[in-house]
């Protein structure tokens, strides 16, 4: 461990926590660890198709017991941008019940009249219709917004286009980009520790890919722990101009002895 003193933290699910619908080593130990302890800590994820609630279910039935609100999206970072940003405002909203729930929740009405936003986020079932009225909306002056950047995500079968790639699309329509509020904006990490009421000193995240978790979390001011139970290896930080803080194996290295 560093010479800061870290008492909260922000980890990734997807390669760090759990891997192909299994627990990855460590992972139900610091999740109980953490609670009993009383740790503050969020766990994070890029993808806005799924409720807090869909993803407390998902970990539970992997053994890893993590309350809903313990769980922050790239929907929540989101829909707390908008509210910051217009409280009361309006979107046009292309995503699934995790992203529209938080949008509502946070107060804002949706609507394909006249919208103060776009927001794009992912989906199963993206719909022509729904992007050229996106693609209108926004030549019209509503501002575009997406949750993450990521243009694929996985499934058993393959790779599936994700937000990224819809947003390009919309982008080579409008001549207009989005702004990403999931990583690697580090505003994401700053939303959650906002939530937590806790400061980027004393603030640790964990996370399994260089050029999302270790980026934002260095620009955020926190100290990084890179995991290799994910996407990165060993070979791939050396491609990188910045290193994390620390290099584990996996979560079951950070465990109290």
């Amino acid at each position: 461990m560093s010479e800061r003193a870290i008492d909260c933290w922000l980890t990734d699910m997807d390669g760090v926590l759990i891997g192909e619908d299994r627990a990855l080593p460590g992972a139900v130990e610091l999740i109980d660890q953490w609670r009993a302890n009383g740790t503050p800590f969020l766990v994070l994820t890029n993808n806005s198709i799924y409720t807090p609630r869909d993803l407390s279910a998902r970990l539970t039935r992997l053994g890893i017991d993590v309350p809903e609100d313990r769980l922050w999206t790239s929907a929540l970072a989101t829909a707390a941008f908008l509210r910051d940003q217009t409280p009361g405002g309006s979107a046009f909203v292309i995503g699934e019940a995790g992203l529209t729930t938080a949008i509502h929740e946070a107060g804002f009405v949706m609507t394909d009249v006249a919208p103060d936003f776009v927001v794009l986020g992912e989906t199963r079932s993206y719909s022509f219709e729904a992007i050229t009225r996106a693609i209108r909306l926004i030549n019209g002056g509503a501002r575009f917004i997406a949750t993450n950047p990521d243009v694929t995500g996985p499934s058993p079968e393959g790779p599936l286009p994700a937000t990224g790639a819809v947003a390009a699309l919309i982008t080579a329509a409008t001549k207009r980009e989005p702004y990403y509020v999931g990583k690697p904006n580090p505003m994401m990490f700053r939303s959650a520790m906002n939530k937590l009421g806790t400061h980027s000193e004393r603030t640790g995240m964990i996370g399994d890919r260089m050029d999302t978790d270790v980026i934002a979390g260095i620009e955020a001011g926190l100290h990084t722990v890179l995991v290799m139970t994910g996407i990165a290896t060993r070979d791939e930080i050396e491609r990188y101009p910045f290193r994390p803080r620390e290099v584990l194996n996996s979560v079951a290295e950070l465990l109290e002895k």
